[in-house]
């Protein structure tokens, strides 16, 4: 296979084939089916609300970091015997399936942050290879970042009788653009808020449903850039 062949499937496989697979996954040719927001009791579309932590390299991240990107973000803590390497494990797979894509991001909340302090997490992430480009893993105080797992709909808490001494879910939650908490409707009907970061089931689902994001998005800037064009013809 010579490099211009190469060079095509990866840009193919980049650029159309997200788009593909949601054209794939609409009701009909022309009524586009987007990933379902999660809606709370309320009728109100979940957001998460503005956060300020500081991540490995010392730095303020905010939500301002995290507009105009796709995340997905969970909880964990460095010293965690039970399922956090097997999270972090499946984070990196995600990091490494997207590579190549600028506006996808990833947010690892520690939920001991009396111990991992930055040189801690700094530490952390070089020792499991993460890209910190786009990938942070953040510490604050026990109350903001323990606050903001509500905003997941996350477990985050002290606990003796849990390993290690914490309590976190082990789950992965699919964050939009605009800060919205997406989800997957299963073929049974219900909706799915959240992904088993233990499960390679889920993996695979959530994988499919960031590609159906970034498709969804892509779709919206055509969109978007067509009727630009059509008024400009029209002036």
């Amino acid at each position: 296979m010579n490099s211009k062949l190469k060079k095509f499937l990866v840009l193919f496989s980049l650029l159309l084939l997200p788009t593909i697979l949601y054209i794939g996954l609409t009701t009909g040719k022309h009524n586009f089916v987007n990933l379902p927001y999660l809606v709370t009791e309320t009728g109100d579309t979940a957001k998460i609300p503005p956060f300020s932590f500081t991540n490995q390299d010392g730095k303020r991240i905010t939500d301002g970091d995290y507009k105009g990107k796709i995340y997905v973000a969970d909880f964990f803590f460095t010293t965690c015997p039970g399922i956090c390497k097997i999270m972090t494990e499946n984070m990196k797979r995600l990091q490494e399936e997207f590579v190549k894509n600028e506006d996808f991001y990833l947010l690892s909340h520690t939920v001991n942050p009396e111990r991992d302090t930055v040189e801690t997490l700094r530490r952390y992430a070089r020792d499991k290879k993460a890209d910190t480009r786009n990938w942070n893993f953040v510490t604050g105080t026990k109350d903001s970042i323990y606050k903001i797992a509500e905003s997941y709909f996350a477990n985050a808490s002290p606990d003796s009788l849990a390993p290690g001494g914490f309590l976190h879910s082990e789950f992965f939650v699919l964050v939009d653009k605009e800060g919205r908490i997406r989800c997957r409707k299963e073929d049974d009907g219900n909706i799915k808020a959240v992904y088993d970061g233990t499960s390679e089931v889920d993996m695979r689902k959530l994988k499919d449903d960031v590609k159906v994001l970034i498709a969804e998005y892509n779709l919206a800037l055509k969109k978007n850039n067509n009727a630009s064009k059509k008024l400009e013809r029209e002036q």
